[in-house]
């Protein structure tokens, strides 16, 4: 496969342990190619020396970041690429914050390998990630708004929250990656969402997720 098919990763934290779990894992994925840096200057440097990265993940507790401005500052070096924000303690908070400022997710440390290559794949596709767990919504007093999903829908929407591409929601289903587009397009228009991170989300705060 050739380096113009690559997705270019790069993985910024300052665990070892974490970085070289991640390496193990991602290296063996055939497209994807892996650079790391364990501080975000180092991080900010390989930006410099190689250009924009298809994705950066960035450590939230990792020398130098000073809380959310070292993403700030990632989010502007490696333009126009994505950068999601890598960490062990996500909160719903964080991730409201996160997305604010223009980043394009998070993802937990304890993902399982094949959600974190999922998850790394929507992002490279131009969708924001964020995991299940920190798509429930705040308390609302207001009742649970009835859907207007069809069943096909809804099970389209269920593989979203799980960070499945189209790919693998049409293989599971037995359909064409055509088809699940167009069921995509529908759950967002039905939900309101300009997106299809932004359709869980409100899938989740109207209770039907």
């Amino acid at each position: 496969m050739g380096d113009a098919q690559k997705i270019r990763i790069l993985i910024a934290d300052d665990h070892e342990m974490v970085l070289d779990m991640l390496r193990l894992f991602l290296e063996k994925v055939e497209d994807f190619e892996i650079t790391t840096a364990n501080t975000l200057d180092k991080a900010l440097e390989e930006i410099g020396k190689s250009g924009s990265f298809s994705i950066v993940l960035l450590d939230y507790d990792m020398p130098g970041m000073n809380g959310l401005k070292g993403l700030t500052r990632c989010i502007e070096v490696n333009k126009p690429g994505p950068v999601a924000l890598l960490t062990g303690n996500a909160s719903h908070s964080l991730m409201q914050d996160v997305i604010a400022l223009g980043a394009m997710g998070i993802l937990t440390k304890n993902m399982s390998a094949n959600s974190l290559e999922n998850a790394i794949r929507l992002i490279n596709s131009g969708d924001p990630y964020i995991p299940m767990s920190l798509m429930q919504a705040e308390p609302v007093s207001a009742a649970r708004k009835e859907s207007k999903l069809t069943d096909r829908e809804m099970t389209v929407l269920k593989c979203l929250g799980e960070g499945w591409p189209n790919k693998e929601i049409a293989a599971s289903l037995g359909l064409s990656e055509a088809t699940i587009k167009m069921h995509v397009q529908s759950v967002c228009r039905k939900l309101d969402a300009r997106n299809r991170t932004r359709a869980v989300i409100n899938a989740r705060d109207n209770g039907l997720l």
